[in-house]
């Protein structure tokens, strides 16, 4: 598996790049300054397991590159590193498709600390989701509706919550079960009798 960084600050980049080689030095990772370039990089070394991405590039606008990432690699988990503040782009940023919102601003150890709770799994027992002891009510209601197939829309309307705290509340879900995708999600629900607590 790979790791795309895609900033087109050299230093910035780099500066990712060492953190995520100290964390995980068996992970290839690959440097792109343009999201152009993403296309390219999926065909040359398949989807990443995750992917940096700086807000502002020469060829975004706005959260834009987040939409067209969550777009390419629904499954990939994405964390935005920006040079914005986070109380002007979070919601708009997660909304759009991010899982994660850092502040390059927050320094080497604060982003270190949210790389590894996404590359966490490793030395686990080879990413194999987990079957937790408990789950919350809303955590059970939540495995359902990904299991009926009822996009974020359709969770936030039925739940009466908005569409970010949908997103923020199947981002914890997965960490729990430690799965990346909503498919896994359902299939681990149903393979473990989750459907029927």
């Amino acid at each position: 598996m790979s790791i795309f960084v895609i900033d087109d600050h050299p230093l910035m980049r780099e500066a990712v790049v060492m953190l995520l080689r100290r964390l995980r030095a068996s992970t290839q990772v690959v440097e792109l300054e343009r999201l152009a370039a993403v296309s390219k990089a999926i065909a040359e070394h398949g989807e990443p397991e995750l992917v940096c991405l700086d807000l502002k590039l020469p060829d975004t606008n706005g959260v834009s590159g987040v939409r067209e990432v969550r777009q390419m690699l629904p499954d990939t988990s994405l964390i935005v590193l920006s040079a914005s503040p986070s109380s002007d782009y979070e919601d708009l940023a997660r909304e759009a498709g991010a899982d994660a919102y850092v502040e390059k601003s927050a320094g080497a150890a604060q982003i270190a600390k949210v790389l590894r709770e996404f590359l966490a799994d490793e030395g686990d027992d080879e990413n194999a989701p987990t079957i937790p002891e408990k789950l919350s009510k809303r955590q059970k209601q939540l495995l359902v509706m990904l299991d009926r197939g009822l996009s974020n829309r359709d969770i936030a309307e039925q739940l009466q919550i908005s569409e970010h705290t949908v997103k923020v509340h199947l981002w914890r879900l997965f960490r729990r079960l430690n799965v990346k995708s909503r498919s896994q999600a359902s299939h681990l629900a149903r393979t473990a009798g989750l459907l029927d607590l």
